[in-house]
C-alpha cells in the first residue's frame, strides 16, 4: 500500500506523466524509479517512521522520485527552496531537524559545509536507486506526510506539516472544482517549496493522470511557443508571471504575439493565485488571450479555501467562494462570527484540508486555532456572495483615521495610471491618521511621473477608499552614503492626508 494513493502511478501505465528537456516518462516508468528510490532509501529498514529528509531541487523528475519515494518509505518530505541563502538553509534543516539531504551533484560544493556541521548526510538521488524493490510499508493517512515552511512575513519561516490525509483532502477537492483529467497538460515553472507548485500543479496532475512539462525556472519565450502550438490545456501561475507573459508578447510582431494569444485561448483554464490578481492585470490578459482568470485563495496551512467556479462567473478582484469540504468564517476583531456582507473580517478555516501542526512549536500551533477554526491572519469581505481579500491583518491592513484600508486594493486602483509599472502600498505612521498610506512606484519607461501630476489623477480615483480628499505628495529617491540617487528610475511617493 502506498502513502499516498495516486491511482495512475502504477506499473503498466504508458501514458505520459512528466517531460522533461524533450524526454517524457511514462506512469509507469516513474512508479518503479520512486520504487527504487523508496526501497534505497530503507535500506535495512521497514519503516523510515517519519525521518525527515530533505530535498534542494529544482522541478524535475529527480524531484517527483524524491517527493514520492520519501512518502512511500514512511519519512516526511522538506522541499527546499532552491533560490535559499545558506542561512535560511541552516534554519529549515536545523528546524526540522533533518538527517539527510538530497540534492544533484552540482550543488553539494555548496551545500558541504553546512551539512557537515548539522551532522546531515548529503545524497544523490542516482546512489539511492536501489537494484531492487523492497516490500514498502502501509502507511495510515493521518502519519504526517510534508514539511513546508511559511514565507516568514511576521517572524521566522514556521515548518507547517500536513498529514498524508491532509494532501489527498487538498487535492481531490481541485480534482472535481477544476474539472482536472487525464487528457489535461500543464507547464510547471513555479517554485516548489510552495503548495501552488506542489498540490495544485504537480500533484493534481499526477492524481489525475495528466502531463506536467517541466521547467527547472521560467522561461517566457518556450512557454509561449509551446502554448502556441497548443502543448497546454492548463496553465496557473502568479500575477507577477501574468505580468511578464504580457511584456513578452508586447515585445513581437502582432502576428505572433496573436498566435501565442490564440495558444492560451485554446485552452480550458488559465489560474492565478499565491497574489492578489490585479483588476488591470485580470482585464489585460483577457483582452489578450480571451482567457477569463480563475483566481482562488489558499495558503501554506490549508491548500485552497475559496475558488472562484470553474463553470459559471468569475469575478475580477474576487477569489469566489468555499470550496467542497472547507468552511469558511469571516471573524471580527472579538472574535465572533460575521454574518452580514459587507463587513470586514479575519479569514477563519475548517476542513480535512487543515494542517496538522506547526513542528515542534505547539505554542503557535495552539495561538493559530480558535475552537477548531484555524486562523489565517487574512482580511476579507463579502459582497454579492462572493469574498474579496483585502490583505493581511498584520502588514496590509492600514488603519487610517478610524478606516480599515486595504494595501491591495489601493495597489489596485493606482496600477490602472498609464504610466506606473510596479507599485507597493504601505502604511506609514503619522501623527494625524495614526498611520498614513504610503506608496513605492516605478514608472514605465520613458514615463516622466511627478507628484503633482499624480495627484491631479488620484484624488478622485482614491475618493471611494475613505482616503482623506486632501493629499500631500512628497517624492524621495534613494540615495547611498555620498548623497547620490542610486536608483533614479525608482520613484518613491508618500501619500500622507
Amino acid at each position: 500500500m502506498h502513502p499516498t494513493p495516486f491511482p495512475h502511478l502504477r506499473e503498466g501505465n504508458s501514458r505520459i506523466a512528466l517531460v522533461e528537456q524533450g524526454r517524457a516518462i511514462g506512469y509507469g516508468e516513474l512508479n518503479g524509479r520512486i520504487d527504487r528510490f523508496a526501497s534505497g532509501l530503507l535500506g535495512t529498514r521497514q519503516d523510515l517512521e517519519e525521518e525527515r529528509i530533505a530535498f534542494f531541487l529544482p522541478a524535475s523528475l529527480d524531484y517527483v522520485t524524491v517527493m514520492h519515494g520519501v512518502w512511500r518509505a514512511g519519512a516526511i518530505s522538506v522541499p527546499l527552496n532552491v533560490a535559499s541563502a545558506l542561512a535560511e538553509l541552516d534554519h529549515y534543516l536545523s528546524c526540522a531537524r533533518v538527517t539527510r539531504l538530497v540534492a544533484s551533484a552540482e550543488n553539494h560544493p555548496l551545500l558541504r559545509d553546512l551539512c557537515d556541521r548539522l551532522g546531515i548526510e548529503l545524497l544523490e538521488v542516482s546512489g539511492l536507486l536501489a537494484d531492487e524493490i523492497a516490500p514498502l510499508p502501509a502507511i495510515a493517512p493521518e502519519r504526517r506526510a510534508m514539511m513546508v515552511f511559511t514565507s516568514g512575513t511576521t517572524n521566522k519561516p514556521k515548518g507547517v506539516v500536513t498529514t498524508h490525509a491532509n494532501i489527498a483532502a487538498q487535492i481531490t477537492t481541485l480534482l472535481d472544482a477544476w474539472a482536472w483529467s487525464e487528457d489535461d497538460a500543464i507547464p510547471l515553472f513555479l517554485p516548489l517549496h510552495h503548495v501552488h507548485g506542489i498540490i495544485n500543479v504537480l500533484s493534481c496532475a499526477l492524481w489525475a493522470g495528466a502531463k506536467v512539462d517541466l521547467f527547472p525556472k521560467f522561461d517566457a519565450g518556450r512557454i509561449a511557443a509551446e502554448a502556441a502550438a497548443g502543448a497546454y490545456s492548463v496553465f496557473m501561475a502568479v500575477p507577477t508571471i501574468y505580468v511578464k507573459m504580457l511584456q513578452y508578447l508586447d515585445g513581437l510582431e502582432p502576428a505572433e504575439a496573436r498566435r501565442i494569444g490564440d495558444g492560451f485561448e485554446a485552452m480550458r483554464l488559465n489560474v492565478s493565485g499565491s497574489a492578489a490578481c490585479p483588476v488591470p492585470l485580470f482585464e489585460q490578459w483577457k483582452a489578450r488571450t480571451g482567457q477569463v482568470l480563475l483566481e482562488r485563495y489558499g495558503m501554506t496551512e490549508i491548500g485552497m479555501a475559496i475558488s472562484n467556479p470553474y463553470h459559471g462567473e468569475r469575478r475580477a478582484g474576487y477569489v469566489g467562494q468555499p470550496l467542497p469540504g472547507v468552511q469558511v468564517m469571516l471573524a471580527g476583531e472579538d472574535g465572533a462570527a460575521i454574518t452580514e456582507e459587507g463587513v470586514p473580517g479575519e479569514i477563519h478555516i475548517k476542513g480535512a484540508n487543515v494542517f496538522l501542526e506547526y513542528w515542534d512549536n505547539p505554542k503557535a500551533t495552539q495561538e493559530s486555532f480558535v475552537d477548531g477554526w484555524f486562523r489565517t491572519g487574512d482580511m476579507a469581505v463579502v459582497e454579492n456572495g462572493y469574498y474579496r481579500i483585502m490583505g493581511r491583518t498584520s502588514i496590509d491592513i492600514i488603519k487610517s483615521g478610524g478606516y480599515k484600508l486595504s494595501a491591495l486594493e489601493i495597489e489596485g486602483v493606482l496600477l490602472d495610471h498609464p504610466g506606473i509599472a510596479e507599485i507597493a502600498v504601505i502604511g506609514v505612521a503619522d501623527d494625524v491618521w495614526g498611520e498614513a498610506v504610503g506608496a513605492v512606484i516605478v514608472a514605465r519607461e520613458g514615463t516622466d511621473l511627478t507628484p503633482e501630476a499624480l495627484k491631479e489623477w488620484c484624488e478622485g480615483k482614491l475618493s471611494a477608499y475613505k482616503i482623506p480628499k486632501r493629499i500631500r505628495f512628497t517624492q524621495a529617491l534613494p540615495r547611498n552614503a555620498m548623497g547620490k540617487v542610486t536608483k533614479p528610475d525608482l520613484k518613491p511617493l508618500l501619500l500622507a492626508g
